[in-house]
């Protein structure tokens, strides 16, 4: 994951107004809905959407300046040096490159008995294994476990949240594996990977993946459970006389018919639009709030015919 100042496009000292900015911005431009089926349009709509999840955060943003997580969100690996360990060995050359204080090239050896009376001690081998999920010995055979919960983070863009899809997802041992996001997910949902995380020992099963899933924000759609909800532009003549009109929506462009008489506030219902169902949910619908937006620049013609027209009707008469 590349730098999410870099991807944005912003300074490291943005403003949070700057950020929202720039994401929108691109977020537009790079929309798969105006790139369908591109594939590179696609993946930089995630890089987008990733990099705004970051900086668009007030927490993570603090977090990724001190350096305490990456682009992805995902913590910094593991440094031998942040818990101690130096170069060298306490067993002399060739064992792991690592010794915990004591002259240098020293042999010392840590040493510790188990909670109950009797057992064995256990070498700085045997502790240095245990840290990197080796395990400690006991004597005989080693009994079943289960192996270790790997936890991960992701972050999907909406259309991905709402509709599902394939993520790569790189775990804490370094392994790349690619995971299912299921139809519907929500911000924050911690998805249950089973069997991909550490490997069992004596024949016990392998741990899970617990992967959180965080939800770049949309340009321009929020969601309501399964429902989506959004604000749709139309023209004064689209409003007065009515039409059809093209509405996005994370499955694709659909066309809406704006009655005649409509005003801004008028909410019409795309019925199944939502979300789609999954498990025991019905799919959600698609809410579309109308808002009468006049031209950017001045319309002759509109302030030639605003001028003529002779009106009776009082917009503020419920505010007396």
């Amino acid at each position: 994951m590349r730098d999410p100042y870099t991807v944005l496009g912003v300074s490291r000292t943005a403003s949070e107004a700057d950020i929202k900015k720039a994401f929108r911005a691109l977020a537009k431009k790079h929309h798969p809905d105006k790139h369908a089926g591109d594939a590179d349009a696609q993946k930089t709509f995630q890089e987008i959407s990733g990099a705004y999840d970051i900086l668009g955060d007030k927490d993570k943003r603090a977090k990724f300046d001190a350096g305490e997580i990456d682009g992805a969100g995902n913590p910094r690996g593991f440094d031998p040096r942040a818990h101690g360990f130096q170069q060298g060995s306490p067993f002399g050359a060739g064992f792991g490159g690592f010794k915990a204080g004591g002259a240098p090239g020293g042999g010392r050896e840590f040493k510790f008995t188990w909670d109950n009376p009797g057992s064995e001690s256990a070498s700085f081998e045997d502790i240095f294994a245990d840290m990197m999920g080796g395990g400690r010995r006991a004597r005989g055979a080693q009994r079943a476990q289960r192996g270790e919960d790997f936890a991960a983070k992701v972050t999907v863009s909406f259309d991905e949240a709402v509709g599902g899809g394939t993520r790569r997802v790189v775990l804490q041992n370094g392994e790349q594996i690619d995971v299912k996001i299921p139809v519907g997910v929500k911000d924050g949902q911690v998805v249950r990977v089973k069997g991909r995380g550490g490997a069992g020992r004596s024949g016990a099963p392998n741990g899970d993946i617990l992967l959180t899933v965080h939800v770049a924000p949309h340009p321009f759609m929020t969601r309501d459970g399964s429902d989506i909800r959004m604000d749709l532009p139309i023209t004064l003549k689209e409003a007065v006389l009515g039409g059809k009109v093209p509405v996005p929506t994370p499955s694709g462009t659909l066309s809406l018919t704006v009655p005649a008489g409509s005003n801004t506030g008028s909410t019409l219902r795309l019925k199944g639009k939502g979300v789609p169902a999954h498990g025991s949910q019905g799919a959600g619908d698609f809410y579309v709030r109308l808002v009468v937006s006049l031209p950017d620049k001045p319309d002759e013609a509109l302030k030639s015919f605003a001028e003529g027209w002779n009106t009776a009707y009082d917009p503020r008469a419920k505010l007396r």
